[in-house]
């Protein structure tokens, strides 16, 4: 069964095609997250985005180089989807579910 792709988690160190990328996202209502330069990027682009600090509600540290290593971020990116246990980790936890990784 084809799930539908509700939540894009987005860093990039190549973003001149970062527009193309947002705009076919944004036709389907993905949600999306990002941090750093790419979120700066989509933002300058004029694009909604939810930057990963807000999203873990966790700051940044080390310079930024430790901002997705966090258990939403990967919980979310992990959790099986349709496994009865990690269901109840999911709503325990108020994970959100991130289905694509770019």
């Amino acid at each position: 069964m084809m799930k539908r792709i509700k939540t894009a988690l987005i860093s990039v160190s190549d973003k001149k095609n970062l527009k193309s990328l947002i705009q076919n996202l944004r036709k389907y209502r993905i949600k999306l997250i990002s941090s750093g330069g790419t979120f700066k990027e989509i933002k300058r682009l004029k694009f909604e985005c939810l930057e990963v600090s807000k999203f873990t509600n966790s700051k940044e540290i080390l310079e930024g180089r430790v901002k997705t290593l966090h258990p939403k971020i990967h919980g979310g990116i992990l959790a099986k989807r349709t496994d009865e246990e990690h269901k109840k980790d999911i709503e325990a936890h108020n994970l959100d579910l991130i289905d694509l990784v770019v």
